[in-house]
């Protein structure tokens, strides 16, 4: 009777365990398909575009996704210290560039003349905030032409908030939206700068993070990757100088207005943290009321989040998520 029990379960035995095989497999092909679909959708390629002005090479690149889709182009400007690479810190999904390439845009990082690969200028004091406007404007107008269209969106970083302001004002025609991002809207105070180039130092790299009470880099705010890769494009890109026009520009009276906000025509979000300590929210509210179109413009002010919020853990998404909606709103 035990025998015939045994066997008479075997078939049954077998036909579940077919059946098992049949889900594992399915189930396998299935992560496989999820697995490899987004990667491929989300290869980002890069391609760089030859670019002059006033006999200086400028590096001009943009960041795209290949999937037949109409991008919208938009520039991202650096800041007085370092070139364009910190739009790009390849960690995690912390890069921006590549963020915003995978919404539907198509993103351009220009170095300023002298700046890490664009080439260098003898004297350090010539791309200062006006001379780097126009290499905005010589960048834009470039990608203007390949997309044959009036304007585009601009985002500054930094001092790129004083150079992208800057060109917005002069070129009104070219500005779709504007996105100043942690901006200088005043002087930081008035100190000499009498050497034309900046020696960058790991000091220079790291000021931009938040620290703690002792001074060292919180990386309950930054990730330790995120600090690292930033510092080693540092070294690789911009090396251990870098010009000190715009800087020039910055170190003058808290009571100069860098950012001429009272001439930009186009919607303009300003965006800054509660702790950046360039700049109070206070100042960009003043800086707010004298945009011509705030009906169209925003003010945004992150609790929580300093200079970088680009690369802090807890702001970054809700950095970029403010910027996307400002971009796509019609």
């Amino acid at each position: 009777m035990e025998k015939k029990t045994v066997a008479g379960l075997a078939p049954r035995l077998l036909t579940a365990r077919n059946t098992l095989a049949l889900f594992a497999l399915a189930a396998c092909l299935l992560l496989q398909l999820l697995c490899v679909s987004p990667a491929r959708a989300a290869e980002i390629l890069r391609e760089t575009v030859p670019l002059e002005r006033n006999d200086v090479s400028l590096y001009l690149e943009r960041y795209f996704e290949q999937d037949g889709q109409p991008k919208r182009p938009i520039l991202f400007v650096h800041g007085v210290t370092f070139s364009s690479h910190e739009f790009d810190i390849d960690y995690k999904d912390y890069s921006l560039a590549r963020y915003f390439a995978r919404q539907g845009f198509e993103v351009w990082l220009l170095d300023i003349a002298g700046f890490g690969r664009s080439g260098d200028v003898s004297d350090g004091f010539l791309p200062d905030s006006d001379y780097a406007a126009e290499d905005v404007a010589a960048a834009v107008r470039c990608i203007l032409a390949r997309h044959h269209i009036p304007a585009m969106d601009v985002l500054g970083w930094s001092w790129g908030t004083v150079t992208s302001g800057r060109f917005a004002a002069r070129h009104p025609e070219m500005v779709r939206r504007l996105v100043l991002s942690a901006p200088i809207v005043a002087g930081l105070g008035e100190r000499a700068v009498d050497e034309p180039f900046h020696k960058n130092t790991w000091g220079t790299a790291a000021s931009d993070f938040q620290r703690k009470a002792d001074g060292s880099i919180d990386f309950a705010i930054v990730e330790r990757p995120v600090v690292s890769t930033y510092i080693d494009n540092a070294w690789h890109y911009d090396r251990d100088r870098s010009p000190n026009g715009g800087r020039r520009d910055l170190m003058v009276s808290e009571s100069a207005r860098l950012i001429p906000t009272a001439e930009i025509k186009a919607p303009t979000l300003i965006i800054v943290g509660s702790e950046d300590p360039y700049v109070s929210p206070a100042l960009c509210e003043e800086a707010f009321r004298t945009l011509p179109n705030q009906r169209e413009s925003k003010l945004c002010v992150v609790n929580g989040a300093a200079h970088a919020m680009l690369m802090e853990r807890p702001y970054y998404r809700i950095f970029r998520e403010q910027v996307r909606k400002f971009l796509n709103k019609e």
